[in-house]
């Protein structure tokens, strides 16, 4: 695939990497498929669907009004399992957007099957540079995608000019503790090619200048060497299967060391991890 016109160099690598045979395979089978997101585990040994489907869950609760007349946008939407679960749930109009146009084929196949389409348009789309109208979205919501813009000021600054006076932003992000020993994460910001991961303070400062307003940051910095960990296990115990559909074996243990590398660091509390949800005065 050719690169895309006003794709920085880091979209466009996170772009071909997702891309990838292997990493369609790796995440489509492994990391859970409809939800490719950090889960909220119950316990260590939880299927990771069912932990990642209860994040969603969790994101949707924050929210006071969710219904047929509510506008969401999904920045980063992978194979669009949470617009899914709320346009199933609520008959939200949702639009799903994804860099990479693998999963977003996957996304819509499976949006057919399960009869959403009408609700969902799922875009092949940079979430730095937005084509929607300002105060467009009820709601914009993203799930561990912002991590890999190196422009994530922009993205932030996207995000609230498309959300309507009123709405909501709600979103996770994996991100360095507030006092990391930056020195300390240089294997984790090898493994998604940038030179650094934002913050809870950059978040929270980022988003309250663009003037939204915070109304909660649930702290669940736990969770995310719980999931890379039972990820990577997952890998482990499938290795063969993946192999079978012919992943790479260096694919597999380069993805064996990467894991490890956010479980270390999320228990050494380098990471933090979490649920934000701001508002955008009226």
């Amino acid at each position: 695939m050719t690169a895309l016109p006003n794709r920085s160099g880091v979209v466009e690598t996170a772009r071909n990497y997702y891309n990838s045979e292997d990493a369609d395979n790796f995440y489509f089978h492994i990391w859970g498929g409809e939800d490719i997101h950090i889960g909220l585990y119950q316990d260590s040994h939880e299927p990771i669907a069912q932990a990642s489907r209860r994040t969603v869950k969790r994101m949707a609760e924050l929210l006071p009004s969710l219904g047929r007349q509510s506008r969401v946008l999904d920045l980063g939407s992978g194979y669009g399992g949470s617009m899914r679960y709320l346009a199933g749930l609520h008959g939200c109009r949702c639009v799903a957007l994804n860099l990479s146009e693998v999963e977003n084929e996957r996304n819509r196949q499976i949006t057919r099957r399960q009869g959403l389409a009408d609700l969902i348009e799922v875009v092949d789309g940079d979430f730095t540079h937005l084509d929607f109208e300002d105060d467009h979205f009820d709601v914009v919501w993203s799930q561990d995608a912002i991590l890999h813009s190196d422009d994530r000021q922009r993205v932030c600054a996207e995000a609230a000019r498309v959300l309507r006076p009123g709405g909501y932003l709600v979103f996770t992000d994996p991100m360095q503790a507030d006092n990391a020993p930056v020195d300390k994460l240089k294997p984790i910001y090898d493994r998604i090619h940038l030179d650094s991961l934002a913050s809870p303070g950059f978040y929270r400062n980022t988003l309250e200048q663009l003037g939204l307003t915070l109304v909660s940051f649930e702290d669940h910095a736990g969770q995310l060497p719980q999931h890379y960990a039972r990820v990577r296990q997952e890998l482990i115990d499938n290795e063969d299967a993946l192999l079978d559909r012919g992943v790479s074996r260096d694919y597999i243990e380069r993805m064996k060391s990467g894991l490890q590398h956010w479980v270390d660091g999320g228990h050494k509390a380098y990471l933090a991890w979490g649920i934000f949800l701001f508002r955008k005065p009226e």
